[in-house]
């Protein structure tokens, strides 16, 4: 992380923030809808530790590129729709309000919103999802961060709109039965947003 301040549009981003907003890119369309063929292949074929010698982040991606290998579109379609989308009711809610503790979630959706807001990230009327979306709020992490917003702005939403609702939802996930592709997807998103945690928290820190 590299933390320029205040935002500087159209400044070159360095290595480890391009990789980073990567892979907040990859997390919200894996969980935003089913990979297909083409991605399952890409990611077959992607190098090794996508974020530097990270450990834990490098055997959980190592572990997300052997579930592709093994991995069937259809197959994968329709666990996604088993656990996201259901009949009725889905197995697990995408929806990163409800796991957020001491707020409501309407409220924690209302802040949400003002937030998204002030980004000039507000709601288009055609949009489909609502806005905490687990896909939704790892977009706007990469908008910060493509849009070089400073660290203290990304560590502010981040620890607002994103830690606490998305880990809790991939350990939902992680430990779901029914999730055998998403189990590899839901680790590989815990150990970075784990990652982003201890880096901000170090920020802090030295701040």
């Amino acid at each position: 992380m590299n933390d320029g301040g205040e935002s500087q549009a159209g400044e070159a981003l360095s290595e480890e923030d391009a990789a980073r907003a990567n892979l907040y890119a990859l997390i919200g369309r894996l969980f935003h809808e089913a990979p297909d063929s083409i991605l399952l292949a890409q990611l077959c074929g992607a190098p090794g530790d996508p974020n530097g010698e990270n450990v834990p982040l490098g055997q959980a991606w190592k572990a997300l590129q052997d579930a592709c290998t093994r991995a069937y579109p259809i197959v994968v379609k329709q666990e996604y729709d088993n656990l996201f989308v259901g009949v009725g009711k889905a197995e697990i809610s995408p929806y990163t309000s409800r796991y957020v503790r001491g707020i409501s979630p309407d409220r924690h959706l209302v802040r949400l919103r003002e937030r998204l807001e002030q980004l000039g990230l507000a709601r288009r009327n055609a949009a489909f999802e609502v806005e905490d979306h687990v896909s939704g709020v790892c977009d706007v992490m990469r908008f910060l961060i493509v849009a070089n917003h400073s660290l203290s702005d990304q560590r502010l939403f981040f620890n607002e709109f994103v830690y606490q609702g998305a880990s809790s939802f991939c350990d939902l996930v992680s430990g779901a039965s029914s999730a055998v592709f998403y189990r590899y997807v839901a680790a590989f998103a815990r150990a970075f947003l784990e990652v982003e945690r201890r880096a901000f928290e170090m920020l802090e820190s030295d701040g």
